[in-house]
């Protein structure tokens, strides 16, 4: 079992380490920011760097794929090196114009692994002995069922769960699906519309369910030692990071939880719009669309060549389909 405890002192790594490039002893520090569900697999990665790079102190702060690029784009942070669980946020948020000058916050990226969505439980939620991937929005509607996903405005399992909860309506032939589970449950409920086959589920600019069935948090991460400690019963969360840290899961049909590369016509006909209201609609709309992470190196990275150095080595790893990792491109499931 992964050690939940440690990934929270990852996410919190204060803002003030976050110009430190050097100190008087010689150390160099590397800030990555990688989504979430990459910090099992970057945890890896920064101890076996480090110990490849002696002098090399590799400083990790995850986040939500949307707050790890607004760190850069809306903070403006210094980072090293950006990874995200969604490749179509870097051109989206980060193919445009730093402030005072003529370069972008990055022009490139490298799609490097998928995954799957699932809905994660542990022995003790409720109904455990009773779900299955044909009855598992029949359980998560049950009254007393507690189930989480995480924030859809920072983080892309987030949209990535209405997605998936607004494609098995058309899976299950269940129409109210959707409302039933997730829409409802704030007040006041979700708007959807459908125009031309696509459904678009409209955002507010706080997402604060109504109820406690549902349960927000920042990102998918967040939502772990919740289901293990009885917090919430089910948690929508990425299938590498269920297997990483030892949870149960339920798989979905192919046709909803966005992981297969053949299907990318059925997954684009529900789209998310976030409640952002200065976003261009081009930010703001998030399709829906097979899984694939990406990385890049921000254009003003303070070690762009170390920072190439450490890209390279956790391309090379994820290549590898190691343990814990998502899946590389053309492996998934």
């Amino acid at each position: 079992m992964i050690r939940v405890a440690g990934l929270a002192v990852l996410l919190l790594i204060t803002v003030a380490l976050s110009g430190c490039t050097g100190d008087p002893g010689g150390v160099t520090v590397l800030k990555v920011l990688p989504a979430g569900s990459l910090l099992i697999p970057f945890e890896e990665a920064e101890a076996e760097f480090e110990a490849l790079h002696p002098g090399v102190d590799v400083q990790l702060e995850g986040h939500g794929s949307i707050q790890v690029i607004r760190q850069v784009t809306d903070l403006h942070r210094a980072a090293d090196v950006v990874a995200v669980a969604d490749e179509s946020l870097i051109p989206d948020m980060m193919y445009r114009r730093m402030e005072g000058s003529e370069e972008n916050y990055t022009d490139w990226y490298i799609p490097f692994a998928t995954n799957e969505m699932v809905i994660a439980y542990t022995p003790a939620s409720r109904y455990a002995a009773e779900i299955t991937s044909e009855n598992w929005y029949e359980i998560l509607d049950r009254p007393g069922v507690r189930t989480g996903f995480s924030n859809p405005m920072l983080d892309a399992a987030g949209y990535r769960t209405l997605m998936v909860v607004q494609l098995a309506e058309s899976e299950y032939g269940n129409e109210t699906l959707f409302a039933s589970l997730i829409g409802n449950h704030f007040d006041p409920p979700l708007e959807v519309t459908t125009d031309a086959g696509v459904t678009t589920i409209h955002l507010p600019q706080i997402m604060k369910p109504s109820d406690q069935d549902l349960v927000i948090r920042d990102g998918s991460i967040y939502l772990i030692s919740l289901l293990q400690a009885g917090g919430i019963d089910y948690a929508f969360e990425y299938r590498s990071v269920a297997d990483a840290v030892g949870l149960e899961w339920i798989s979905l049909p192919e046709s909803i939880n966005l992981g297969s590369s053949d299907l990318e016509q059925e997954y684009s006909k529900v789209k998310v719009e976030l409640g952002f209201q200065r976003f261009s609609s081009i930010g703001k709309e998030r399709t829906g669309r097979h899984i694939v992470y990406a990385i890049t190196i921000p254009a003003n990275a303070p070690n762009p060549a170390l920072a190439e150095e450490f890209m390279d080595y956790v391309l090379a790893q994820a290549e590898k389909g190691r343990p814990g990792w998502p899946p590389p491109l053309g492996k998934g499931s």
